[in-house]
Parts: structure tokens; sequence; C-alpha cells
């Protein structure tokens, strides 16, 4: 889809359609006075109440070049925020392009450019480029946001808005792929082009290289399956030297498939597991935007990637490895690998300069327990960096909600048999989980994001798709952008 930022009046765009945000409970806006006679009446008669995201279309409106005007409901003004309008767009995109609305222009008269395009080009994502219908495209071809006059700040904005949108969604597409066209190799391989094209640094360390350095941990995982594991690591290094020492390291969980290995999960769902690499797709999306972004910090993003399988050669429980610390871990379950790749993953991204560090995972049911599909569970060391985090997150519209990391907890990953078991029992098992890793952060400054909620809806909503969501990248490029 093409987007445009255009300096031109709402009546006189020529497009498939014109939308405009009109609140609950407010007289008709200026820009509708010459159809403010059908506005009242729908409104009379409750086809349309201004609720946030409800839609009602005019056909052929008497003076506007537009083939249709739409109104979108944006509720209380006092309430929507870049958040709502966000969501507002992509209901809007998603709704008309099923009517056959190709061309959409959006009236911005004010509000956040980057939200709203954003809104776009997310809402315009769809998950089933593997169907072979020969139905006629239902994707929006090109979105114009309209606005009374162009700013190089207004322009910057819608700008920023493009990159995030892009990189989330081919975050989405990473993890959309089902596991036989997206094993680590071939993520790998999608990591080189993705930092090729952006000019960003890729190193792709394989088995022997991990073998080598000592990632007993990861390797463990990964040995059941007969696809190779890779540790990826693309960096970002800004073209002036930096202000401070400080360097950003993004680790993210990159199990393409998970069975569960021998303490194997039930059959109902399991096809869903292809997202389990949701967390390594989100930190390379966020790499993505960051290298049009700009930031003047160095960031490096790592991506521990296996398949979790059962094998004759899979790990058991029982089985005691060492990881890249050198702390040794009793596999007490299988299914708990995510934790496993991390900690390698962490361990290395203090080895090559990282000084604080974000991960990203779908790791627990427990978090989804704890907190449904709403927000991302969040764990720190470190408050300072959390409240940085939990800044970024609130300014993209991705919630998150600080969780408990309290010393009580870490007493359930005892093990009679080596320096921790790889999990902590039924009761707070986000929270053992996070532990875990903090095990391994050290005095890192670390926060730990369980998105095992987060990043795949079951249901579509109004203005995403069904299928992954991309949750973190625009929490991440904020992050890297306002260190």
């Amino acid at each position: 889809m093409e987007s445009f930022l255009i300096s031109q009046s709402f009546d006189k765009a020529a497009a498939d359609a014109v939308a405009i945000v009109v609140f609950s409970e407010e007289p008709v806006p200026p820009e509708l006075a010459s159809v403010s006679a059908w506005l009242d009446e729908i409104r009379v008669s409750e086809e349309f109440t201004g609720k946030p995201s409800e839609l009602s279309v005019l056909h052929q409106p008497s003076g506007f070049a537009a083939k249709r005007l739409v109104v979108v409901g944006g509720g209380k003004r006092s309430s929507f925020d870049t958040s709502a309008l966000r969501k507002a767009v992509g209901a809007a995109v998603r709704s008309l392009k099923q009517k056959g609305v190709k061309t959409l222009a959006w009236w911005l008269a004010g509000g956040d450019a980057a939200a709203a395009v954003e809104g776009a080009i997310l809402g315009n994502f769809e998950p089933d480029r593997l169907k072979t219908s020969s139905k006629e495209s239902k994707a929006l071809e090109s979105f114009s946001l309209l606005v009374p006059a162009t700013t190089a700040e207004i322009q910057a904005a819608f700008e920023r808005g493009k990159a995030l949108a892009e990189a989330q969604n081919f975050t989405r597409t990473l993890v959309n792929e089902p596991a036989n066209l997206m094993t680590p190799t071939i993520l790998a391989d999608r990591a080189r082009a993705m930092a090729s094209e952006a000019g960003l640094e890729c190193e792709v360390l394989d088995q022997d290289r991990m073998r080598q350095l000592g990632m007993g941990s990861l390797l463990g995982v990964a040995q059941g399956s007969a696809e190779p594991p890779a540790l990826i690591i693309v960096r970002y290094k800004p073209s002036t030297p930096p202000a401070t020492a400080d360097h950003l390291g993004l680790v993210g969980k990159g199990v393409t498939f998970d069975t569960g290995g021998v303490s194997i999960k039930p059959a109902e769902g399991m096809e869903k597991m292809k997202y389990d690499m949701a967390g390594g797709a989100a930190v390379l999306g966020a790499m993505q935007a960051i290298a049009q972004l700009k930031p003047a910090i160095p960031v490096t993003a790592l991506v521990p990637a296996v398949e979790n399988m059962v094998g004759a050669r899979a790990q058991r429980p029982g089985d005691i490895v060492t990881s890249l610390s050198g702390k040794t871990i009793e596999v007490l379950n299988t299914d708990a690998e995510g934790r496993l790749i991390l900690i390698d993953a962490l361990t290395y991204a203090q080895r090559l300069g990282c000084t604080h560090l974000i991960d990203a995972a779908t790791l627990t049911v427990a978090i989804v327990v704890a907190l449904g599909h709403v927000n991302i569970g969040a764990f720190t060391n470190n408050d300072a960096l959390l409240n940085r985090l939990l800044a970024a997150a609130k300014a993209e519209g991705e919630k998150t909600w600080p969780m408990p990391l309290d010393d009580e907890y870490k007493d359930l990953l005892k093990s009679a048999f080596a320096d921790l078991g790889n999990i902590g029992g039924r009761w707070g098992g986000a929270i053992s989980a996070a532990w875990f890793l903090r095990e391994f952060a050290g005095d890192t400054p670390w926060v730990h994001l369980d998105i095992a909620g987060t990043a795949w809806l079951d249901d579509a909503k109004p203005h995403l798709a069904k299928g992954p969501s991309g949750v973190c990248v625009r929490t991440f490029a904020n992050l890297a952008m306002n260190w």
C-alpha cells in the first residue's frame, strides 16, 4: 500500500472514500456542514452514535470530490489519544476495503500523523498470504493523510509512523509463516536480507561456533531437531559517536516451532506454536525501524533460533546442561525451553558490550492466566530501566504491566543436582521463569517482557487482523529513540 501526506481541503480529496472522525455528543464538525442534515439523521436513528470505531457511509456526497464520505466514531474527545486514533484508522481501513474501497483519504485536523498512518498500514495487513483463492484482492492500494498544512514536524511524524508500521508488519509476516517455511535457518536468512537492505550488520553463529563457545543450554533444546539452530546477531551503530557508553541489547526468543519436546504439549492448539518465535521477530522488526529512525545509541539484537522437537536425540527431563555463563541447569521440563535458549543469548549480549538488556518472549501460559490478552508482563532488576520502557510502551499504546520479582520466588528454582532447575512449580510460573532469566542477567540492568498473551490474536479486532500482532516493535524503537 502506498501512503501519502497531502495538504488539501477535506472536500477536494479525490478518492474512493474520504473519512473524518466525529465525536459523540458533539455538534456537527464544520467540515461536514454541507451534509449536516444527513449526520443529524443517522444520529437520531442511532445508526451512528460516535462510539469508538463506529462507521457510517454516505455515497456520492454532494459537494465532495470523493465517491464516499465516511464518518468514524471517536468516542469522547477527552479520551481520544494516539492509541484511539491508530485504532480508528485501522478499523476504517479494515471495514472499507471489504466494501471494495481501494483509495482512502483521512482528514487529520489535529492529532498524531504517525499514529494515523500506522493505523492504516497495520489495518491493511492480512495473514492469508498462502491462500490461492482467485477472488480479487481486498487490500487497500492507497492511503492519503490530509492535513490543513504540511510542516516539517508533521512530515517527520508521518515518516516515523510509516517506518514503525512497516517494521511491525515485517514482524507479523515472520510470525505468520508456518514452521515448515520458517525454520531457524530461514529466519536467519530473512534477518540477513533485512539487515542488508536496512544497512545493518548481521552475523549468524552456527551450531559448531555455539558449541565452541559453550552454549550448552541453547544447544540442549536444539538437539532433538533435524533443523540446526542459529544465533542471529544484528547490530546498529550510530553515525556519530554516542554521548554515553550505553549500549542497548534486545534479545528475542526464536523457537520457530515448539512441540514441548519430550514433555510434549497436547495436540489441541499445537499448530499455533509457530508463533513461539514472536519475541525474536519483534526484535528484528525493531531493528528494521531503528535503522531508519537512527537513534543516538548503539543497539544490538540477538535471536537464539531453534526448533523444540521430539526425536531420538532430544533432551530428557532430568538432563543437566551447562550454560554459557558456566552455571548448570537441571532440565525438569523440556517444554520450559524458551528460558534455556534466552540465557545463553543474554550472557553473550553482555560479552558483546550491551550495558542494558531487554528480552521479549512468548514464555509462559502463566502470564496469560495473570494478565489475559491485554497486557504484556514486565519483570526487572532495575526500576529505572523499567520506567523508561513503561514510558515508551505507554507512548506507543502497547499496554505493559509490571510484575513482582521478590527474592522469595527465587527459592522455587532450587535443584539438588544442579545450580538451578528450569521450572519452579505450578504457582507463580511467570515469576519463577523471569527469576530464572534474572540469574543470568546478573547486575546488568534488564527487563523481561512476557508476551505470550499479546503476541497473537485468536480473533480479529476491528483494527487488526487475526493472527500475529507484532507487539513490542514500536516500544523498542521508541525506547531507543528517546534514550
